[in-house]
């Protein structure tokens, strides 16, 4: 079987007996038709049989000397993702398949960075959202992405899928399907519901995607889903209003999540339920935030702690 036999196979495997998002699928094919045009323009190998550990290690070497269309170098993390896909592929040639290929754990990985969380304080929160124009439609409805990014967390992606029909403002609640197709309830701040209420009440028309543009040509069909706000343009409305309120992180909708997450784990959330409200299915994931909130703590302690002996001994 030929390499790009075999992605192409791994590919429909992945949408039909895994049911992997649309999202997942695409950048799993992206990373190993990278692998497979690598090796056909070296006029290397043809055979899924024929790659071996030093092929793999070739290919690793390629990875850590590509240069984007900037002139930058891929990040490690990225470089990480191909080799997993790869170790992918080979386990479902090996496991479904039942070929004699390479083993998929003799694909070492590289040591992954450990992540790092960026979130938003309270005042730079405040000040992202005074900066919509809410005079006008578009700014009560970037004011209302905004809260309702905040206020549940969802991923970018989550968000742009949303339809009117999946908020319950009375309930202050909403459906999502997340990673994995797997369904979640996520909730809504007074401050989401109210701002999504004067947006949906200030639209004239009974398009079904939650969030839409406002400016171009009116495409009604199907509901008015060329009307639909894609997850490109939400990240572009929130690196404006964050360019604007000079917020001094890089701020974008996954941002917003992160602050999300911190600001319950720093109030005295457990990390199970953030984990549940974050549609995270390991809790590892969760984790990440630990550091943050143990910073926090740490603050809190260096703070507050003997001050009481402090005041008795004076």
């Amino acid at each position: 079987m030929t390499i790009n036999e075999a992605i192409h196979q791994f590919i429909e495997y992945l949408e039909i007996e895994k049911d992997f998002s649309p999202l997942t699928v695409d950048a799993y094919q992206r990373y190993l038709t990278r692998f497979s045009t690598w090796v056909a323009e070296g006029s290397r190998r043809e055979s899924v049989e024929d790659i071996d550990l030093e092929l793999i290690r070739q290919f690793r070497l390629h990875l850590a000397r590509l240069t984007t269309p900037t002139g930058d170098r891929l990040k490690k993390v990225t470089q990480r993702y191909h080799l997993i896909a790869l170790r992918a592929l080979m386990r479902y040639l090996s496991v479904q398949r039942g070929m004699a290929v390479l083993a998929p754990d003799k694909i070492e990985l590289p040591k992954a960075a450990p992540r790092t969380v960026t979130f938003l304080g309270p005042g730079d929160l405040e000040s992202l959202f005074r900066v919509p124009d809410t005079a006008q439609l578009p700014g009560i409805r970037d004011r209302a992405i905004l809260e309702t990014l905040f206020s549940t967390g969802l991923r970018v992606s989550e968000l742009a899928r949303l339809n009117q029909t999946d908020i319950d403002l009375e309930g202050r609640e909403l459906g999502v399907i997340g990673k994995g197709r797997k369904p979640r309830v996520v909730f809504l701040s007074d401050s989401a519901v109210e701002w999504i209420a004067r947006y949906l009440e200030s639209r004239e028309d009974c398009f079904k995607p939650l969030f839409i543009r406002h400016s171009g040509a009116i495409d009604p069909a199907k509901g008015g889903e060329r009307m639909r706000l894609t997850p490109r343009s939400i990240q572009r409305i929130v690196r404006k209003y964050a360019r604007i309120a000079r917020v001094p992180v890089k701020t974008t909708p996954h941002t917003l999540r992160h602050t999300f997450a911190t600001d319950l784990l720093i109030a005295g959330a457990d990390i199970r339920s953030v984990q549940e409200m974050l549609g995270h299915q390991s809790i590892t994931t969760t984790q990440v935030y630990t550091h943050v909130t143990d910073r926090h703590l740490k603050e809190v302690h260096r703070s507050f702690h003997g001050k009481s002996k402090e005041r008795r001994e004076h």
